[in-house]
């Protein structure tokens, strides 16, 4: 349109700070009107094509479904620390342990419902140790000790229970035994509640071999079964509370319960009608000698791996239980393989063990490893005594050892942080 044709209210539209004016001025920036996606929005520097520098990929990205950690190798991380911390009783080597899991789950936890086990595992940690400290306090301890701290009234027993005593005098040697060895235990459930809070259980058992198939869907369906469950009770609850009637009792409890079981068997029943019509339980023919091989090598690697695990977690059995462990791991796993060509199934977009995965998993074996090690050269370090009464030391070492431990803290991909809702103008509040 030429300027001989622009009629008069064209032009007054086109004045500077006109609302077209400022309209144009406003797309070209990048930012529209209000609910527009691109307010808030300003052109950045221009990414200068290539590849990215070392810097950018070294640093952890944000986590999405296409580079999320495997999480048998949060697992791996996580039984790493517990062998780890199987092999003292210095509270100092376990505090430390204990502060490496802890902030390697506050940096790379999400907010998933089953992240939240971490603080339940904690609790149940210090519940751990304050009942080891109360069964030695009332039931004795064969520790002898020369500082006693009080005298508790002694029941007396029958000549049959010779070597049990119930009250009796208390020690301050055998609390401080006590106290090494709750701690040492509650050290071993934070480690297994890591892994809870930061690997998927879903994909975990989706990532489950062909062979163990039919008890990974048990386990998925009874993960999804006591959520529901619960839900009904709610749903209940509140339907009754609604009509006036009591929510609390016998009776109410009686009352809520037979449609509680009545809606959990019909949701049962429909899962597996589900199931069976999308081809569940069926499985492809093996030969006979096929199916024996498969069984001789995963029952003989599961006792390879109990007897390697309970040589790892003694005192002793450090020489005998690694290169059995590894030869029962190495015979569960060829009989799981074989066990899986009985499974016709097929997976969508497997999880794989990228390089990132391999870096936390290879951290939790370290850390495991290196104490292990630690108890040829520093035992006494390891497990300080309370017979005479000394303070604990922190060997350097050994404290380097689990350092490693913190690796996925820097390593795996970072939970993508949720947006705040947007906050309505209605319920904006003035200024004061």
């Amino acid at each position: 349109m030429s300027r001989a044709s622009e009629t008069p209210s064209d032009a007054a539209a086109d004045r500077p700070g006109s609302p077209r004016a400022r309209a144009l001025r406003t797309a070209s920036a990048g930012t529209g009107p209000a609910g527009d996606p691109a307010v808030g929005r300003r052109p950045g520097p221009p990414v200068p094509p290539g590849r990215p520098g070392w810097r950018s990929r070294l640093l952890a990205p944000v986590a999405d479904r296409g580079n999320a950690l495997h999480p048998g190798a949060w697992w791996l991380w996580a039984l790493g620390l517990a062998v780890a911390a199987s092999r003292t009783t210095n509270p100092l080597l376990l505090g430390l342990i204990i502060g490496v899991a802890g902030y390697v789950v506050a940096a790379r936890r999400t907010d998933a419902p089953w992240a939240r086990s971490y603080g339940a595992f904690v609790k149940l940690g210090l519940f751990v140790v304050a009942l080891r400290i109360v069964f030695s306090v009332a039931l004795g301890s064969p520790i002898p000790g020369t500082h006693e701290l009080f005298t508790l009234p002694e029941l007396p027993l029958p000549g049959w229970a010779q070597g049990i005593r119930i009250g009796g005098r208390v020690t301050a040697e055998q609390v401080l035994f006590a106290l090494y060895d709750g701690l040492k235990l509650a050290t071993l459930l934070i480690c297994v509640g890591a892994a809870n809070a930061l690997a998927n259980p879903a994909r975990l058992l989706k990532s489950l071999p062909g062979a163990l198939y039919e008890a990974g869907v048990a386990v998925v369906v009874a993960m999804t079964f006591a959520p529901n469950l619960v839900a009904d009770v709610v749903r209940l609850r509140t339907a009754r509370r609604l009509r006036g009637r009591p929510t609390g009792g016998v009776r109410a409890v009686l009352q809520i319960g037979l449609p509680v079981l009545e809606g959990a068997l019909e949701r049962s029943v429909a899962v597996a009608a589900s199931m069976d019509a999308r081809g569940y339980g069926r499985t492809a023919q093996v030969p006979r000698a096929v199916r024996r091989t498969t069984d001789v090598l995963t029952l003989g690697g599961l006792l390879g791996v109990c007897a390697g695990s309970y040589g790892l977690l003694a005192a002793q059995g450090a020489g005998y239980g690694l290169p059995l462990l590894a030869a029962g791991l190495l015979a569960a796993v060829a009989g799981l393989r074989l066990g899986g060509r009985r499974s016709v199934r097929t997976r969508y977009r497997p999880d794989r063990f990228g390089p990132r995965s391999c870096l936390v998993a290879a951290s939790g074996i370290a850390v495991a490893v290196l104490m292990i090690r630690a108890n040829g050269y520093a035992p006494e370090a390891l497990h300080p005594g309370v017979v005479p009464l000394t303070a604990p030391e922190l060997p350097l070492w050994p404290a380097l050892s689990v350092l490693p431990g913190l690796l996925p803290a820097f390593v795996a991909p970072v939970p993508p942080v949720a947006s705040p809702a947007p906050v309505s103008p209605a319920r904006e509040e003035p200024p004061a």
